[in-house]
């Protein structure tokens, strides 16, 4: 039996505050809006291989809660429903055909995992439900030609990439590359994105390519075989349970090749932890926010917001986990977008306003890294640092890049 996690958030906003609210209309053609409520829904995977992703779907919640809180937006409290597929497509399409077709909501908000959301890009395309911010930062999920209706919200996979063989060539140029991947959309990126930025004059050095599925126990054997090729250079592709593993693995066994790892990983508590802080020490990783564990942003101010949320919504050990961080970075901007609809929630505005965000400045992104969108990008951020693992945090070096 699915399991169904509804979270409907608290209305218990005082009544001043909703009575200096102009009370809207209900908008036309809206589905999931009334005069109260906007109804919208995701999928995370709550279980399943990629269950440490779950964190973002609880923050999200949490900071729903506080927005509605404070007296929701334009009046209407946020009811976000929340759906494990335990990171599995075929569960993905059962959980979004019944938050559209079922519970009829407005649009589907950050849903997670790359081959998830490409399951029902289609579908959420052919019918015009905005897919709104996809918790992915694969490429295909940036184009407004021909999914209009669909929008990533994280840096590039490509791109990160491209980043990561530059600086690959510059400080190592006789490298020996060898990759581990996942073997889909997200991965693949990575591929693709490194070798780009090795450019055709490097393409030679990467010299092992390997693969695993989502369905694996361990990539133990993968790691072997890399360090086997005689590689000096290890890209780690891979979600937080096997980038904890390619870690822990590639020093076990006496491997030390300089690590680069992408940043869908770079979680401390979820990758670096279980892998082994003194392991870890020396991964490369890109960075846009800010992480939590860093000295250097104690009294700053968006870092003080996020500690203050997360004391009251959340537990103390979300508070060094950056997928809590993620989260609470794209949350306030689906709630910058519903503000610049006003009353006009159709989900023609909604994708509207998703894609006319300039210079949208987040609490916990990097200082100079700003939230902008158009018509013809679907790319949010663009901008990354690169950052090295000193065995308790990140430590940026370098200059931010642009994409």
């Amino acid at each position: 039996m699915t399991t169904r996690r509804t979270f409907l958030a608290s209305s218990a906003a005082s009544a001043a505050v909703l009575a200096t609210s102009a009370w809207p209309a209900r908008a036309d053609n809206a589905p999931g809006i009334t005069d109260a409520e906007i109804k919208i829904g995701q999928t995370m995977p709550y279980s399943g291989p990629a269950s440490a992703y779950g964190v973002i779907g609880r923050t999200e919640v949490a900071y729903f809660k506080m927005i509605n809180e404070q007296g929701g937006i334009n009046g209407r409290k946020i009811n976000l429903i929340s759906l494990d597929d335990g990171y599995s497509p075929p569960r993905t399409v059962e959980q979004i055909r019944r938050l559209v077709d079922q519970e009829q909501v407005a649009f589907i908000f950050n849903m997670l995992g790359t081959p998830c959301c490409a399951a029902v890009r289609q579908y959420l395309n052919d019918n015009k439900v905005p897919q709104v911010f996809c918790a992915t930062g694969a490429a295909m999920f940036s184009d407004p030609k021909h999914f209009p209706w669909t929008m990533g919200w994280q840096p590039n996979y490509e791109t990160e990439a491209a980043i990561f063989g530059k600086h690959i060539v510059a400080t190592k140029p006789g490298a020996k590359i060898g990759i581990l991947y996942q073997n889909d959309a997200f991965g693949k990126d990575y591929l693709i994105g490194l070798k780009a930025g090795l450019g055709p004059n490097h393409a030679g050095m990467v010299i092992k390519e390997t693969s695993y599925e989502t369905s694996e126990p361990t990539v133990d054997s993968q790691i072997v075989t890399l360090q086997g090729s005689g590689a000096d250079v290890f890209l780690i592709a891979a979600t937080p349970k096997f980038a904890a593993q390619a870690i822990r693995k590639a020093f076990d066994i006496g491997w030390t090749p300089v690590r680069y790892m992408t940043d869908v990983s770079q979680t401390i508590a979820n990758v670096m932890k279980p892998a082994g802080l003194e392991k870890s020490k020396g991964v490369i990783t890109a960075v846009y926010g800010k992480d939590p564990t860093d000295a250097r942003w104690k009294d700053d101010a968006g870092f003080k917001e996020y500690s203050a949320f997360v004391e009251k919504y959340m537990s103390p050990k979300d508070l060094i986990d950056a997928n809590a961080v993620y989260g609470f970075g794209v949350t306030p901007t689906m709630v910058q977008v519903l503000k610049q609809c006003g009353n006009d929630l159709s989900r023609e505005n909604v994708m509207r306003q998703a894609a006319n965000l300039k210079d949208l400045v987040l609490p916990m992104t990097l200082p100079g890294v700003t939230i902008n969108t158009s018509p013809d990008n679907f790319s949010p951020i663009r901008q990354e640092a690169l950052a090295r693992f000193n065995g308790e945090s990140w430590e940026q070096f370098g200059e931010l890049f642009q994409a």
